[in-house]
């Protein structure tokens, strides 16, 4: 199904921004649910946004209001800015793509390999 390739992860100070962005470019599987997942230091997996083709969207309550989900599908590309970061979000973050969530979890069909982001005080 091909590659999904985030960029964008780095080191910030808390209270900064970052934005993810996620090449599809080279993937060929179903896109109808695309979305951003990250794993903390020491913890599972966990959902952070997800986007549909329709252009609804879901997010986890710990960064609605702080973070956006978007896609722009004539580029081929998903997109997550992430504004006023705290320490709890420092994580792996992963693309992910033929997505399915629910309250209790998450199935996914294809990963990106991950962007690293850090934040410090």
């Amino acid at each position: 199904q091909g590659q999904l390739v985030e960029s964008g992860g780095g080191s910030v100070q808390a209270g900064g921004s970052l934005r993810l962005t996620c090449d599809a470019s080279n993937y060929t599987g179903s896109r109808y649910c695309m979305g951003w997942f990250r794993q903390p230091p020491g913890k599972e997996r966990e959902k952070v946004a997800t986007i549909y083709a329709s252009g609804g969207t879901y997010y986890a309550d710990p960064v609605k209001g702080r973070f956006s989900i978007s896609r722009d599908n004539a580029k081929n590309a998903l997109y997550l800015q992430m504004n006023s970061l705290k320490l709890e979000d420092t994580a792996m973050y992963y693309c992910a793509a033929d997505c399915l969530v629910w309250d209790g979890g998450f199935n996914v069909g294809s990963w990106g390999q991950g962007t690293q982001v850090t934040v410090s005080s």
